[in-house]
């Protein structure tokens, strides 16, 4: 009895090792190809940062607050309206408030990266 249970505890731990090798592998080919959607070299390292200190992507960030651009007063007009719906002394959903506030952080981020890469505007010169 004690052998198979041994047997069957090392095929488990087998299955589990394997499963666990297949994760990581799937995940460094999504960060891979992530880094190659973003443009490569030094663009592409910052919008991975960025995905990476928020914990999502610019397109699940647009998806969230429903912009399809980056317009600052659409994208504050859209936070402002959903983060006051879910808020939790309102009946709302504390996770789903969370998920809005990170969105906004998100797109303010690609905002100010934009900005910053196009340099000061004629009006700022003036």
């Amino acid at each position: 009895m004690a052998k198979y249970l041994a047997q069957i505890i090392v095929m488990g731990g087998q299955v589990i090792g394997r499963a666990f090798a297949r994760a990581l592998k799937q995940e460094y080919q999504a960060s891979q190809e992530a880094a190659k959607r973003a443009g490569g070299g030094k663009a592409g390292a910052s919008r991975v940062e960025a995905n990476f200190k928020t914990g999502m992507t610019l397109e699940e960030a647009k998806e969230i607050l429903n912009v399809d651009k980056l317009e600052p007063e659409l994208v504050q007009k859209n936070y402002d309206h959903l983060f006051k719906v879910n808020d939790k002394t309102k009946g709302g959903s504390f996770y789903l408030q969370s998920k809005v506030y990170r969105a906004k952080e998100r797109l303010d981020q690609e905002m100010k990266h934009e900005t910053t890469k196009q340099g000061p505007s004629k009006e700022n010169i003036m």
